[in-house]
């Protein structure tokens, strides 16, 4: 399962990548606003965007793919690692 991480600390997107990873999944993590994100996000499985810590504008780049790619989207208000485990936990069974 492919899954692309929106939003969270700049500091936690390794620690993101190992939780994936624990879950068999192959992650991509964007923190910040890039100019070419539309591109770079791809066509995942899931998008878990982290409210608190995102853009509007990088939120609605990430939904507008989303909807091209036909990715279920996971809207999480904490951009902790235990709030992506709990996420990983229900969507990759």
């Amino acid at each position: 399962m492919s899954i692309v991480i929106i939003g969270g600390h700049d500091r936690m997107a390794c620690q993101y990548k190992k939780i994936c990873k624990n879950y068999k999944c192959k992650a991509k993590v964007f923190t910040q606003m890039s100019g070419n994100l539309k591109e770079k996000i791809g066509s995942p499985d899931l998008i878990v965007l982290f409210t608190n810590t995102v853009s509007h504008k990088m939120a609605r780049c990430a939904i507008a793919e989303a909807e091209k790619a036909q990715a279920d989207v996971v809207r999480c208000h904490t951009s902790s690692g235990s709030a992506l485990a709990e996420i990983l936990m229900e969507k990759c069974k």
